[in-house]
């Protein structure tokens, strides 16, 4: 194993010492109870199968065969969960096949951020994480299951999925994905078009043909952002099916994948010999492969914060440090859009997580010692999938790269780090993604602009005003303040600014995306400015350095001054009115920061112990 691998990894077992003990005790609490349905009662029973067909109600009562649970984030405004509809009954019949019964337990609500990027609903998405979590632990609270599939993709679904079925962690849980859409026109186009129409060049006509042959059919947007971030991440940490993340939804293999994960589900219940429960999954070594496979493809920041709140889920303790360390050994082998012009299906094609899994296992940067929902040892997930007239089947990935412009090696990689950093300095901490980011524009030392609000920055590029060597500064964007939006909208903005020459950077106490691009974007600051944060001491003209290289964030004035300054006040509360934000008040009032997960849920010491 890599030495700082190691050394993360340890330090991470260690500071988690207590409240994971507590977790996992808790948890093996919980599997000596036995299968929760054995506890109800006679009516509690007949209301659990009612609706169920004869066959399954007597499967359901003989308590001798696995009653699956299905959570199901499905709608059909997702491109990536419409293919979700027919699954229940997919893997219901699978079930039935062999002998067991599955139910849908409850349903998700799912956001797409695409929809509500750079609108008043993008404030909710953060948000909603922690609600899915809820109803997945509301679905799951019937108490009716020996196992669950997990039907989620996009993302703060997948993060919430888990963090909710990590609290039935002692049952066996896995994800059931639904694949990437195919290709469309490509991201490069796609990526001309919207600066161009940013510029005033092409109409909104032209943009909206432009996104609707990129985002064209059923099946997850086909660019890294973080719902595929989510699908590798998944993967990586044994909890969907090996090379299960990439397939199509319209192909063969997609079903029969779908109808091999109900069976699995099956084999590893407490009725088996092969029980396998999902605390026992979700581990420090499991996180760290995560990490790890999420630093080496390029992936989404937001996953900076998703896999810290996962993580104090299952009683760990994760943070920036140890993203930062763990990015500077993992070498970047994989160029998919935004950080190059491919998309996931030509990852896929040149080896996919085959060949990342056994790529990155050889340079002893992943924990081969780890329980997956396939079996024991991550080698699993270097087979790749194939159907046979027999059904799925799994073989021995590719040995190389299919395409070395999009999939390297680790003797060949695109960078020699993960291109996630910590940046530090007297205006908090915070993380920058910069393997989209030209050397030459990792470091920007300039006069800022303040900006209470993204929207008022699109029109300071839309005038002009921004043609100059300028660091953007956006604050009050933090969880506290509106619920921590993404600020992707402002990409083409930035971007075209850059493109005339000059130096530009954004810093904020929001979300850029998963699609962080070419601009550096100091993001996730915290403390955040309705916190009391030192971003909400600048003014317009104040000079700021941001050093991706030596990893700092400073403004360049001295304490004193900086001190004696009085916080800005927070703009407009009407600004929380409309569209349902009013009823998330309670939540923007108890959320913790960025580099806690910003979550409402508090799985400290005292929060885990069982009474």
């Amino acid at each position: 194993m890599n030495k700082t691998i190691e050394t993360v990894t340890q330090r991470v077992i260690e500071r988690s010492a207590i409240t994971r003990n507590q977790y996992q005790e808790q948890m093996k609490r919980m599997q000596d109870l036995g299968p929760g349905r054995q506890a109800l009662s006679c009516g509690n029973l007949a209301h659990g199968f009612a609706a169920c067909n004869s066959s399954d109600k007597q499967v359901i009562r003989m308590m001798d065969a696995a009653n699956v649970g299905i959570v199901t984030a499905y709608n059909d405004m997702l491109s990536a969960h419409q293919p979700y509809q027919a699954y229940p009954q997919i893997i219901k019949k699978a079930l039935q096949n062999v002998g067991s019964t599955g139910q849908v337990a409850g349903a998700t609500p799912a956001m797409c951020d695409g929809v509500t990027q750079g609108q008043p609903g993008m404030e909710l998405s953060l948000f909603s994480r922690d609600q899915i979590a809820m109803s997945t632990a509301i679905a799951l609270s019937h108490n009716m299951f020996d196992a669950a599939l997990l039907l989620g993709i996009c993302d703060k679904i997948v993060p919430g999925l888990l963090i909710g079925a990590l609290r039935f962690g002692h049952i066996p849980i896995s994800f059931v994905p639904a694949g990437p859409m195919p290709s469309g026109i490509p991201n490069d186009e796609k990526a001309k078009i919207r600066k161009q129409y940013a510029a005033g060049k092409v109409d909104r006509e032209a943009l909206l043909e432009a996104e609707s042959k990129s985002y064209h059919s059923p099946g997850t947007c086909t660019f890294y952002g973080t719902a595929n971030s989510n699908q590798l991440v998944l993967e990586m940490m044994g909890l969907q099916l090996p090379g299960a993340s990439f397939v199509n939804p319209d192909l063969p293999l997609r079903q029969a994948l779908t109808e091999y994960a109900a069976k699995r589900i099956t084999r590893i219940t407490a009725k088996t010999s092969s029980f396998t429960p999902l605390y026992k999954i979700v581990t420090e070594k499991s996180l760290i492969n995560g990490i790890v496979s999420l630093l080496a493809t390029g992936g989404s920041t937001n996953l900076t914060i998703h896999l810290i709140a996962v993580a104090r889920a299952a009683g760990i303790t994760i943070d920036w440090n140890d993203f930062a360390e763990l990015s500077s050994v993992t070498p970047l082998l994989a160029r998919i859009y935004p950080n190059g012009v491919a998309d996931v299906n030509h990852f896929q094609a040149a080896g996919g997580t085959a060949l990342l899994c056994s790529t990155l296992l050889k340079a002893g940067l992943l924990h081969s010692d780890v329980i997956t929902c396939a079996g024991e040892g991550l080698e699993h997930y270097c087979l790749e999938p194939f159907l046979s007239d027999e059904g799925v089947k799994w073989r021995q990935g590719p040995d190389k790269t299919l395409d070395e412009k999009v999939l390297a090696t680790t003797d060949k990689a695109f960078a020699a780090d993960g291109g996630i950093r910590l940046l530090t300095g007297n205006l908090g901490r915070c993380v920058i993604k910069v393997s989209a980011v030209s050397e030459a524009n990792r470091v920007v030392e300039a006069p800022i602009k303040v900006f209470d609000d993204q929207n008022d920055l699109v029109k300071a590029c839309e005038s002009g005003s921004m043609d100059r060597d300028v660091i953007a500064v956006v604050r009050f964007q933090g969880p506290k303040a509106n619920g921590m939006p993404e600020l992707h909208k402002l990409t083409p903005h930035l971007s075209n600014v850059q493109d005339k020459g000059y130096k530009v950077a954004l810093i904020t106490d929001g979300r850029m995306s998963g699609a962080s691009g070419k601009v550096p974007a100091a993001i996730h600051l915290t403390p955040e400015a309705l916190d009391g944060g030192p971003i909400g001491l600048l003014q317009d003209g104040d000079k700021v350095k941001l050093d991706a290289n030596a990893q700092t964030l400073q403004v360049l004035i001295d304490d004193k001054t900086l001190q004696q300054r009085m916080l800005a006040k927070k703009q407009k509360q009407s600004d929380q009115f409309g569209l349902g934000r009013e009823l998330f008040h309670h939540m923007r009032k108890t959320v913790n920061s960025a580099e806690l997960g910003a979550s409402i849920f508090d799985f400290s010491e005292k929060e885990v112990t069982m009474e």
